[in-house]
């Protein structure tokens, strides 16, 4: 046998292991899609209404932060606060958060301290936040984050109706430029597998994880996890929170809110890169070696059955074993872009991008292979306006 031959049989192999893990990806985002519990269904119990302080920083934000704070000021939940905090913002967002806070007493406006070394930029807002807050619950959000009227309410009566300790909703997520509505239904489909809500509300699985746009904490609990403090130098600080809360055994919960609150996932090219980039990096700075294995796991998942797609048809009829590739490929890539269009409609993403597929698969290996490369350079990711060097960041929010 040829080397070309033996070559291809091994391709051959893979792509049916590509296969089986894509059918096992289409079922787990099925079941995600079909099991995970929505904010607004349980079974309410009566309970108190304890002060809720809503921790919202904000950086460069003035293109969002009004649509949010018209959302929050709007709630029909009324022990709540809104400690909205400016970022050392470049532009008018501190202008804004100001106005609005002389127009309405339940805002309280912060202009957070310089941002000392060892820090990301969203960690120590949050903690200047938590320093003013005077609730018995803090929920945390995002600026480009909407909320419905009865979010608030919601949350708090999940919370204790279930006996929480915390609870994280995910959002509908939205893509404002073409590049993220091909990229995301891509990558959205490993979130329903490593980090769907039947694995955070398993007991028995060590995931925890949550959203930043939108999750509530009793105060006592987020101090007995070290408060932001003890994520300061998490590029990902809502994942790391999530995990600390699981690990210290605490009863946590994530739901389905994609119909009562809509955050923006990437807002131009830019930012989905850079988002891209911080989801590698975390888990190239806990293990390269595992990291490089990841990253090869996810090329062969996401790009190469439609390369070898390609090249097998090409040579279809040279010889048997470019038949058998042939076909291993066009089921994986069948089973895969398949994947993305299931995904594409649940995020409510038109069908003229989730048929670029293929170049969404491009984009998020680029991504993450730029993040592996970059992780220890002095630049490794850009964030809001400011770059941060991941060399002396410890990163655990998420596992290898």
């Amino acid at each position: 046998m040829e080397f070309i031959d033996v070559l291809n049989y091994a391709f051959f192999a893979i792509l049916v292991g590509v296969s089986v893990a894509w059918g096992l990806f289409i079922k787990s985002m099925s079941d995600s899609f079909t099991k995970t519990p929505y904010l607004d269904r349980f079974e309410q119990k009566k309970h108190h209404t304890p002060k809720v302080s809503v921790i919202l920083p904000a950086r460069n934000e003035e293109r969002f932060i009004k649509k949010c704070l018209d959302s929050l000021l709007d709630q029909d939940y009324e022990n709540y606060e809104i400690i909205a905090i400016d970022d050392s913002s470049e532009d008018a967002t501190g202008k804004i958060i100001q106005e609005y806070a002389e127009k309405n007493s339940k805002i309280v406006h912060i202009s957070a301290r310089p941002k000392p070394d060892g820090w990301m930029g969203k960690n120590w807002a949050c903690m200047e936040g938590y320093k003013r807050a005077t609730g018995e619950l803090l929920l945390f959000t995002d600026s480009d984050t909407r909320h419905s009227k009865n979010v608030i309410s919601l949350a708090v009566s999940h919370l204790l109706s279930l006996e929480l300790d915390a609870l994280t909703v995910i959002p509908k997520m939205i893509c404002l430029d073409t590049w993220t509505k091909i990229t995301l239904p891509v990558l959205s489909t490993f979130l329903h597998t490593r980090f769907s809500a039947l694995r955070v509300n398993d007991p028995a699985k060590k995931t925890g994880y949550f959203f930043g746009s939108f999750f509530v904490i009793k105060r006592h609990v987020y101090e007995e996890v070290g408060t932001h403090q003890g994520v300061r130098q998490e590029i990902i600080e809502d994942g790391a929170l999530g995990k600390k809360v699981k690990e210290h055994g605490h009863k946590m919960r994530m739901v389905r809110g994609d119909h009562l609150i809509d955050a923006v996932w990437a807002r131009d090219w830019s930012s989905l890169w850079n988002g891209l980039k911080r989801l590698m990096i975390p888990l190239y700075l806990q293990n390269s070696s595992i990291a490089v294995g990841i990253f090869f796991a996810v090329l062969f998942l996401l790009l190469m059955p439609y390369a070898l797609l390609v090249y097998s048809a090409v040579f279809f009829d040279t010889s048997l074993s470019f038949s058998a590739l042939f076909w291993a490929s066009a089921a994986s890539s069948g089973l895969l872009y398949g994947a993305g269009l299931l995904d594409a409609r649940s995020l409510s993403i038109k069908i003229q991008h989730g048929i670029c597929g293929p170049l969404g698969s491009f984009v998020v290996v680029s991504g993450f292979l730029c993040g592996m490369l970059q992780a220890k350079s002095k630049m490794a990711v850009s964030w809001r306006g400011r770059a941060y060097s991941m060399r002396d960041h410890l990163q655990d929010s998420i596992t290898v």
